[in-house]
Formats: C-alpha cells, sequence, structure tokens
C-alpha cells in the first residue's frame, strides 16, 4: 500500500519524535557535588535522594590548596584510606565520570574523610 505525501510526513515526523525522545531518556546527567557549596566536610549524606546512572558525571568543585578527591574501593571508602593504585584528582574542578555500580570517593587529607568528605554513589 502506497503512503501519501501527510501519511509519509505524518510517519516521519512520529519517527523523529520516537529518536528525540529515546535520545532524551539516555542522556547523562551532571551533578555538583555537594551543590552550591561544593566538596566540603560533612557531604557524605549529599547521594541520598538522588538516582544515578552509569555515565552520569559528578562535578567536584573545590579548593586544590585544602582538598582533594580520590577515586577508592569500598575498603578505601569504610577506612578512610587510599588503596595503593587509588585515582587522585587535584584540579579543584574534577569531573568524574560514574561507572555502573557502587563508585566511592573521599578526600584523603588528614582526618578530612574521617568529618565526612567522602561519598558512596550507585549508578545503575
Amino acid at each position: 500500500m502506497a503512503l501519501g505525501r501527510g501519511s509519509a510526513l505524518v510517519l516521519s515526523l512520529s519517527l523523529c519524535f520516537f529518536l528525540l525522545h529515546s535520545h532524551m531518556a539516555h542522556a547523562a546527567t551532571t551533578y555538583t557535588v555537594g551543590d552550591r557549596n561544593g566538596w566540603t566536610f560533612n557531604t557524605v549524606s549529599w547521594p541520598k535522594g538522588k538516582r544515578f546512572k552509569a555515565g552520569d558525571t559528578l562535578v567536584f568543585n573545590y579548593n586544590p590548596k585544602i582538598h582533594n578527591v580520590v577515586a577508592v574501593s569500598r575498603a578505601g571508602y569504610n577506612g578512610c584510606n587510599t588503596p595503593k593504585g587509588s585515582k587522585v584528582y587535584l584540579t579543584g574542578k574534577d569531573r568524574i565520570k560514574l561507572v555502573k555500580g557502587q563508585n566511592f570517593f573521599i578526600c584523603n587529607i588528614a582526618g578530612h574523610c574521617e568529618s565526612g568528605m567522602k561519598i558512596a554513589v550507585n549508578a545503575v
């Protein structure tokens, strides 16, 4: 059955809408850790109530003269220590893409992690 010009236009527009909606549904989100306060003390509860996906980006804003960000394992997070081979970020405006599963970050400056400068983020 042949489509008329009007039917073909409707079909084309429907396909474009579907593709656009599908792309938007999978678009990654960028989160600023600590919101306006940035990456600082007592951010441990910041992830609560947020839904993270693999591919989302966390932005860590902080003063690089007094803080850092370290991607650690669960053990590093729980013990506030930096396992060998952990990635250390030092720019003060770090952008880190989440991987699927648990993602753990701490500040490894003495006493900072113990003062709540750490977050655990689960990305689905």
